[in-house]
């Protein structure tokens, strides 16, 4: 069925499993490929109405860049003391798991005491200048817009503590486009992003089969499916192809996000 320019899903070839997916394309057409085979391709742009499902939207790395804040307040927090910095490149690992857990690797030590003081050293910058060190990736805000007046319910669902969350989507005026934001807490609680995922479902009242998670990280990838989330594997970010090798589907760019996204509402 086509009309006022949009095509139900319905309509494009059936595709047998979700896994290995890649999307490339958007606005001017978009193919799908699954061992090395192409499937819907040249078709327009596919918007498909669908109320009731819920996207889970990462942060760092997959509505916005952060390489620049999180790194140089990392190496604030290493000259502070007195400890080896790395160069930036050599950081780029450190965008998207918990960060105490990368100072234990950093400072290649267990240490709760000399780890806390890395991360307050560390939330000393990131709080007034750091975050601020962030640039929206292209295309996301469209793509937001797009999906909220298509019906879809969008949550922030991010490892970062929640007051940066925040601050961070309202420095964007992102704010109007999600429906909750839900973050780690500055004591540990939910770094384990599965354990925050789980919170997201039991809070929201939500069915996992009518979510979907979208980030670019093994760490995403792997917390969604731990709760029965599908997810797809944001390529414009931080992890590699073979990172995400797990995630249900591999999307190179925002811009095929709403093209994607009917496949897993079937």
């Amino acid at each position: 069925m086509v009309e006022k320019g949009l095509l139900s899903c319905r309509n494009l070839p059936a595709i047998p499993k979700f896994s290995n997916r890649i999307w490339q394309g958007g606005e001017a057409g978009f193919g799908c490929f699954q061992a090395g085979l192409a499937c819907a391709k040249g078709y327009k742009h596919v918007m498909v109405f669908s109320p009731g499902m819920n996207i889970f939207f990462d942060l760092d790395g997959t509505i916005s860049d952060p390489e620049l804040g999180i790194t140089r307040c990392i190496q604030h927090a290493l000259a502070a003391l007195d400890r080896p910095v790395p160069a930036t490149h050599e950081l780029r690992f450190a965008i998207g798991p918990p960060l105490r857990g990368t100072f234990a690797q950093l400072l290649n030590s267990t240490d709760q005491t000399e780890i806390g003081r890395a991360v307050a050293l560390y939330r000393e910058r990131f709080s007034t200048i750091g975050l601020f060190e962030n640039t929206l990736y292209d295309g996301v805000t469209a793509v937001l817009d797009e999906l909220v007046t298509a019906g879809y319910c969008l949550t922030l669902v991010t490892a970062k503590p929640m007051p940066y969350a925040t601050r961070i989507i309202e420095h964007f005026s992102l704010q109007s486009h999600f429906s909750r934001i839900y973050g780690s807490e500055l004591n540990g609680r939910f770094d384990d992003k599965g354990e925050l995922i789980e919170h997201v479902l039991r809070a929201e009242s939500l069915s996992a089969s009518r979510c979907v998670m979208v980030g670019d990280r093994i760490y995403d990838i792997h917390a969604a499916h731990r709760n029965g989330v599908k997810a797809i594997g944001a390529l414009w970010g931080f992890g590699t192809r073979e990172e995400l090798g797990e995630a249900d589907m591999l999307c190179e760019r925002p811009i095929s996000l709403p093209a994607v996204l009917p496949y897993f509402a079937q």
